[in-house]
C-alpha cells in the first residue's frame, strides 16, 4: 500500500541508523510526498531527543527538504509520562515542531513512583510473563490515554497497547473525539485484529506508518498490509493514502494559538 506520507521515522538524533537526509530522499525514492522525522521525546532517558539538538535537527530537515523536493517535517515521538496525560512534549516547545506523535514507553522520566510503577514495571511484567493485566492497570493506561488526548494537540497515538493494556475503544473514542489518530504501526504487532476491529468500529481515523528505526523501512507497510487482509478497514478511514494527507490537530491547534 502505497502511503501519501510516512508520519513515523526516527533518526540518529535518538536511535535510528540513518540521517535525516537518508531518511527524506529514501522516501523521494519510493513514491512519498512528504515525511516526518519522529525521534523520541525529551524524557526518553537512553535515546531521546535533547533540547541542545533542536536548532540543528530544524536546520537538518530543511536542508533535506530541499535536497529531496519534499516536505520534511520537524517532529517528535512524545511520551506518556502519567496518569494526568502529561508528555514530554510542552507548550514552549511547540514552535519548534510540525508533527506531534505520542506513546507509551519504557525507560521515561515517569511523574512520580506511582506512573513508574504501573506504565513501566506492571506493563513490562504482565508483557513480559504473558499475565493477564488486572483491571485496575488497564482502568490506568486507558485514563492517561484519554487524558493525553484531551490536554494535548497530538495528533496520533503510536502503536497503541504495544507493551501496555487498555481499553482501546475507548482510548479511540477519546482520539475520535479530539481529532487525534490511532496509528497502524508497521514496525510492531499491538493491537489483535479483534482489537483493531473495535477501534475501526468506534469511526476514528487512522495513519498508516512505518515507525522506521532504518533508512531502508522507510515506507514499509507490510506488516499493516497483512492485517488489512484479515481485518477490514474503509479505506476513506486511513487518511494518508490514495493520495489524501492527514488533517492533522497539532497544525491547526498552532494556527490558532501560537
Amino acid at each position: 500500500m502505497l502511503l501519501t506520507g510516512d508520519y513515523h521515522t526516527h533518526t540518529v538524533y535518538s536511535h535510528g541508523k540513518g540521517t535525516v537526509l537518508e531518511n527524506a530522499l529514501r522516501a523521494k525514492e519510493i513514491g512519498l510526498q512528504e515525511i516526518a522525522i519522529t525521534d523520541h521525546g525529551f524524557e526518553q532517558l537512553a535515546f531521546g531527543l535533547r533540547h541542545r539538538e533542536i536548532p540543528q535537527l530544524i536546520k537538518d530537515c530543511r536542508e533535506a527538504s530541499e535536497k529531496a523536493g519534499i516536505p520534511v517535517y520537524v517532529g517528535t515521538e512524545a511520551n506518556l509520562c502519567d496518569e494526568e496525560g502529561r508528555t514530554d512534549l510542552t507548550e514552549k516547545d511547540y514552535k519548534d515542531f510540525d508533527i506531534y506523535l505520542m506513546g507509551i514507553h519504557r525507560f521515561v522520566k515517569f511523574s512520580s513512583f506511582h506512573d513508574f510503577w504501573y506504565m513501566l514495571m506492571l506493563n513490562s511484567t504482565h508483557t513480559t510473563l504473558h499475565i493477564k493485566p488486572s483491571k485496575s492497570l488497564i482502568r490506568y493506561n486507558t485514563k492517561a490515554y484519554i487524558n493525553a488526548i484531551k490536554n494535548n494537540p497530538i495528533d496520533a497515538i503510536t502503536h497503541l497497547n504495544y507493551q501496555s493494556f487498555c481499553d482501546v475503544a475507548e482510548v479511540a473514542k477519546a482520539a475520535r473525539d479530539y481529532g487525534t489518530y490511532i496509528e497502524l504501526n508497521s514496525k510492531k504487532v499491538h493491537l489483535t485484529d479483534e482489537e483493531v476491529a473495535a477501534v475501526r468500529d468506534t469511526g476514528v481515523h487512522f495513519i498508516i506508518d512505518s515507525d522506521a528505526h532504518s533508512v531502508d523501512r522507510v515506507g514499509d507497510t507490510a506488516l499493516v498490509d497483512e492485517l488489512l487482509k484479515r481485518v477490514e478497514i474503509p479505506r476513506e478511514q486511513i487518511d494518508n493514502i490514495d493520495g489524501r494527507k492527514p488533517n492533522f490537530r497539532f497544525r491547526a491547534y498552532k494556527e490558532r494559538n501560537l
